[in-house]
């Protein structure tokens, strides 16, 4: 429920309570009439009055509540009048700015729709690309495995050079200390 909904009730009470407490009033004051007429008893009479005076007390309290809450009420209905006014010119202001926002977003729109194409087109540039890529790089892998294959056969190639080199020296050696001796032995023969 809205704040001047809420005031607008309180309003209707209290201004029935107020004529409820002036018909109580009305009837206390004549049931005093009649008693202060009819009877002598005091001690009634007296808590009548007392009950009487409450009421006109309690009479007067509503009655000043009721002054505060309409005076609120006035206050709370101008305030709504104002902020009406306010939320018809943000209507109006965010009315307009939808419709730049949309006009805007249609044109980014088109643009996106062109970016997307052209990204497309990118897309499948690069894929083409990865292909050939793709294909350069087994090429390479290949030409590697054979390079290292080619460097293994080199290497067992200088092992075997170096092995066979080796052997060549050896027996070379053996062949010469062989002739050495064998020459010796021939020179230093007894004539």
């Amino acid at each position: 429920m809205a704040e001047g909904e809420t005031h607008c009730v309180v309003y209707q009470q209290l201004r029935d309570v107020i004529i409820e407490q002036q018909r109580k009033i009305c009837a206390f004051e004549e049931l005093v009439k009649q008693r202060e007429e009819k009877t002598a008893y005091r001690e009634e009479l007296e808590a009548v009055v007392k009950e009487l005076e409450d009421e006109k007390l309690e009479h007067a309290k509503t009655k000043a509540l009721l002054s505060k809450e309409s005076e609120k009420l006035q206050f709370a209905l101008g305030e709504i009048e104002i902020l009406m006014k306010q939320l018809d010119r943000e209507k109006k202001a965010f009315e307009n700015a939808l419709e730049s926002i949309k006009n805007k977003a249609l044109k980014e729109s088109t643009k996106n729709d062109k970016l997307i194409s052209k990204c497309n087109e990118i897309e499948n540039q690069m894929e083409k690309q990865d292909g050939i890529l793709s294909i350069k790089e087994d090429q390479i892998k290949n030409l590697n495995q054979l390079l290292e294959k080619q460097k293994d056969t080199l290497r067992q190639k200088v092992t075997d050079f170096e092995i066979q080199k080796q052997q060549d020296a050896y027996i070379a050696r053996v062949l010469k200390d062989k002739k050495r001796k064998t020459f010796g032995k021939f020179h230093h023969a007894p004539k």
